[in-house]
């Protein structure tokens, strides 16, 4: 049997984080990545039992808390999902604000505690509502992020040639109006939006070379977001659908996919510093976001933008792996 595991449940917009509380080895000392890809490397077996079945499910995510390298960070995270290890994840974010002061990781103050958290991506500051010694909403200034490649003719397989851009949020994202591919929000299925966004992020991937001023191992297509081609201005919020990893939904608006997107409409001159905006998820929930002010990351100009949300806890468990289980390890059958 395995060292049991340990975790505390949350979720954002309806997005589950799944927060290692126990059951992991200690890490190499390093920097981040570094620890990302021991991980990804000695210790992926631990990333299957908790997120695939009969613990998890297909579009399970997970955070797992480890010592921070960066100067001033509160805590580090490392991201896992159906297919491996992201480098940032707004929703996990908006849930590790909470879960930091409530489990006496940084010091409460009211009416706002700041939360340092080092991501694969680089350091993100939440921001978090504490009333009454409770804590409500995060929200969390990203990483630089910037609109890489704009107005790209990707011709997708079954659908024609598309009209998209790449973005980066702290992950790399390829947008499209979702009317491209023939679908429309409240009519068509998730699994329909769901296999169009996974054909457009493998021909991204085919065609594309992306690169990252800071490191090589940013440089990946994390997923697609399908819009409904609106700017979320004028408290009307801009539905859209992120697909992501191994065609893994996202139940949110997508907090790195927000920040992707707002970067993308700032450098089109569609969104100016300090508007507000408003992003819809699949099922309905939503963030806020903003560009607070512009930046550089290398060559590119960059922003940084504010999303917001909340996130509520779930549950909290103990996962064990009896030694003749077959399964024990973790399956999908999606």
């Amino acid at each position: 049997m395995i060292q049991p595991l340990t975790v505390i449940d949350m979720h954002t917009g309806g997005e589950p984080l799944r927060i290692v509380t126990g059951g992991y080895p200690d890490l190499p000392t390093g920097t981040i990545l570094e620890k990302r890809a021991h991980v990804r490397d000695n210790l992926d077996h631990l990333r299957k039992i908790l997120m695939f079945e009969p613990r998890g499910h297909f579009d399970m995510y997970g955070a797992l808390l480890v010592e921070p390298d960066l100067p001033g960070a509160d805590i580090a995270v490392l991201f896992m999902h159906n297919e491996g290890y992201s480098t940032m994840c707004g929703h996990a974010i908006i849930a590790l604000g909470r879960y930091a002061i409530d489990e006496g990781l940084v010091e409460a103050r009211e009416p706002v505690t700041t939360v340092n958290i080092e991501c694969p991506c680089g350091l993100v500051v939440a921001s978090v509502d504490v009333k009454d010694g409770r804590t409500g909403s995060v929200s969390f200034d990203s990483v630089p992020a910037f609109l890489f490649a704009q107005n790209r003719q990707i011709a997708v397989p079954g659908f024609g040639t598309v009209d998209a851009d790449i973005s980066y949020g702290g992950a790399y994202y390829t947008l499209a109006d979702a009317g491209q591919f023939g679908l429309e929000f409240g009519r068509d299925s998730v699994r329909a939006f769901a296999d169009a966004a996974s054909a457009l992020t493998k021909e991204v991937r085919r065609r594309v070379p992306l690169a990252h001023p800071d490191h090589d191992d940013l440089a990946f297509l994390y997923g697609s977001i399908l819009t409904d081609g609106g700017n979320g201005a004028d408290g009307k919020p801009s539905r859209n659908i992120c697909v992501f990893a191994d065609a893994q939904v996202d139940r949110s608006p997508t907090g790195s996919g927000v920040t992707a997107r707002l970067a993308a409409m700032h450098a089109k001159g569609e969104a100016d510093t300090a508007d507000t905006r408003l992003f819809e998820s699949i099922i309905g929930s939503r963030f806020t976001g903003m560009v607070v002010r512009k930046t550089k990351c290398g060559p590119h100009d960059a922003v940084i933008v504010r999303v917001s949300g909340r996130a509520h806890y779930s549950g909290r468990a103990e996962y064990i792996v009896e030694e003749d289980d077959q399964l024990g390890g973790g399956f999908l059958v999606r």
